[in-house]
């Protein structure tokens, strides 16, 4: 039988009270699933935040961990992500220091090939900001690594909402 382990993705709207974000990530720890990436805010309802949650598994754990989570009082509605067409991004900072003002022109390049924006900039120095997809982001922090030694990475989780089908309005 085939594992069928690929990327998962949760959306999950919460009731927006304080140790809710400890409950479901409580859960997966107790249950040994790892959390790739988790999100939350608050929505256009204030008493309501948005979960976005990546998780690696196999088909039977992640309709377990759905179960699990429908469970818990504070969990208003599950949306399984997996396999809808869904607009998803996160947003990446990487801070190259001791830059020579050949690499910071290589930097522009790698700037305007993702359509990262300069937010940070000084004599040796330079703060990039990318809003993009997890897997842009990975090949970013691959080729920034590659190139340049003195960097930093921060990285926030994805969040994403189910896209609108042009073609059904």
């Amino acid at each position: 039988m085939e594992s069928n382990i690929k990327k998962r993705w949760i959306s999950l709207y919460v009731e927006n009270q304080v140790g809710v974000l400890s409950k479901i990530s409580g859960l997966f720890s107790a249950k040994s699933y790892n959390l790739d990436s988790l999100t939350v805010g608050t929505t256009e309802d204030p008493t309501v935040s948005r979960m976005t949650i990546a998780t690696v598994s196999d088909d039977e754990t992640f309709e377990q961990i759905k179960k699990q989570l429908n469970r818990l009082v504070e969990v208003i509605k599950v949306i399984d992500f997996t396999d809808v067409f869904v607009r998803m991004k996160e947003i990446l900072y990487i801070k190259v220091r001791k830059c020579t003002l050949e690499e910071k022109t290589e930097l522009f390049q790698i700037a305007e090939t993702f359509r990262a924006r300069v937010v940070g900039y000084s004599k040796d120095s330079l703060l990039l900001e990318f809003v993009q997809t997890a897997t842009k982001n990975d090949a970013v922090i691959k080729l920034v690594k590659e190139e340049f030694r003195n960097i930093e990475v921060v990285r926030g989780g994805s969040v994403g909402i189910e896209s609108i089908n042009v073609m059904e309005r």
